[in-house]
């Protein structure tokens, strides 16, 4: 085996801390929702950041930043990397951050050995991940990728009736590159799991090999408003009584799909909200998810006989459609045999792993060849300020992602080379417009 490429994993540490700093809540985690004054702060430290280290600076028409260290071939497209900086309000210091840190800190040890590559390198820190603010989860990459219209990115508006396009405008986080201001040759995406299997079986990392199906569903059961007090049980037209009688069978339903299955109802709402009247109507959200693409599909039907079953034999009208939809993604394998090898060499105890939640990384690989790394966090909490992964755990997928960028990036050769001079201070890569894929 090759001796593997090291971090600086201290550094790495650091400046997750210092941007976990930044929109610092009480409990210890982190409120940096999507293009805030927090996040423009810490889109600020990391560009900082990455101008130190030698990198060219550019944003998108949506907002994305990248930060490019150039490689030897000037015309060769980027090996790129990296996460998101938001957070939900009361999310954790490691959620995307992780991904975008140790982007950097890629970049920071391969001046620090003095190695040149064939392929430049870029790290980017996408917008809008999270979609707490904005109501658009994975928006910057959706857009980036094509699977979203930028003019509808642009008008996503905030509870208070802020645009995207706004908000963007006021933080000078609007670019002036278009959409495609790099070619990209593959991505990989390093990332906590946001869920308990690495840490219950005691391994370093999950070489992600692709995604979960998924969607979101919005179910609406029409009552009849009543007085809570004259109103007889069996004279009622009650919406909360047809769903006592969903969510027992929606709940069987999941179990019979088996452990990969998962159903989440995650808002009810009754109109008109009163404590001693029937409500008129509810309306709840259902979660759908399964890495088998004929079993998830399996599921949405069942769920949907299910609601309409209840509401034949309530007699009371329900409507349901999915809101929000996100097809399974397989990753491409040579990137994962890049993450698997590197993991190896490493030597790191890992497994493969389906993500159970969505990436920017889904977006990416629609586009070019793709994979992930997962590392630990304990107690498989995410969207929390108790969101936590320890440093060694940290260096670890760090590490990782370093010699897995260095295979991908090294080109024909199949070797990085020793630079014979100091890294470069600035970046003049030539600009090429799209993001020209290949099929690795």
């Amino acid at each position: 085996m090759d001796k593997p490429l090291s971090i600086n994993a201290e550094r790495l540490w650091q400046r997750l801390m210092d941007m976990g700093a930044i929109g610092a809540t009480s409990k210890g985690g982190c409120n940096r929702q999507a293009l805030t004054d927090e996040d423009a702060a810490g889109r600020k430290l990391f560009a900082d950041w990455c101008k130190a280290a030698g990198c060219e600076i550019r944003r998108d028409a949506i907002g994305n930043l990248f930060a490019v260290r150039p490689g030897t071939r000037a015309d060769a497209p980027v090996v790129l990397t990296g996460s998101h900086l938001d957070t939900q309000p009361t999310g954790g210091k490691f959620d995307g951050v992780f991904g975008v840190l140790a982007g950097l800190e890629v970049i920071e040890s391969l001046n620090d050995a003095r190695i040149q590559t064939e392929h430049p390198i870029a790290v980017v820190a996408w917008t809008n991940e999270e979609g707490c603010r904005f109501d658009t989860a994975m928006m910057g990459s959706a857009v980036w990728s094509g699977n979203m219209a930028l003019e509808e990115a642009y008008n996503l508006t905030d509870s208070d009736g802020v645009t995207v396009r706004q908000e963007l405008e006021r933080l000078q986080q609007l670019g002036d590159d278009g959409l495609s201001p790099l070619r990209v040759l593959a991505a990989i995406e390093a990332h906590i799991e946001q869920g308990p299997v690495l840490e219950r079986e005691g391994l370093e990392i999950g070489v992600v090999t692709g995604v979960q199906h998924m969607s979101r569903h919005r179910v609406v059961i029409r009552g009849v408003e009543a007085h809570a007090g004259p109103t007889p049980m069996n004279l009622r037209r009650d919406p909360s009584r047809a769903l006592a009688e969903i969510l027992p069978r929606l709940y069987r339903m999941s179990e019979q799909f088996g452990d990969d299955a998962r159903l989440t109802i995650g808002i009810i709402t009754t109109e008109p909200g009163s404590s001693n009247t029937v409500p008129g109507l509810l309306t709840f959200t259902a979660d759908i998810r399964h890495p088998d693409g004929h079993q998830y599909r399996a599921m949405v039907q069942e769920f949907e006989r299910i609601v309409d079953e209840v509401g034949a034999e309530q007699g009371l009208p329900m409507d349901s459609h999915c809101f929000w939809r996100a097809p399974g993604v397989e990753f491409n394998s040579r990137c994962i045999d890049a993450v698997r090898h590197a993991t190896r060499n490493c030597g790191y105890g890992f497994r493969e792993i389906v993500s159970g939640a969505g990436h920017d990384a889904c977006n990416v690989a629609s586009r070019v060849a793709t994979s992930m790394i997962f590392i630990p966090c304990r107690d498989g909490l995410s969207h929390n300020e108790a969101e936590h992964s320890t440093p060694e755990q940290v260096a670890a997928g760090a590490q990782v992602l370093l010699n897995a960028i260095v295979k991908l990036a090294a080109g024909q050769s199949g070797e990085a080379r020793e630079s014979t001079a100091r890294p470069l201070n600035t970046c003049a890569q030539t600009k090429k417009p799209g993001n020209a894929g290949l099929s690795l």
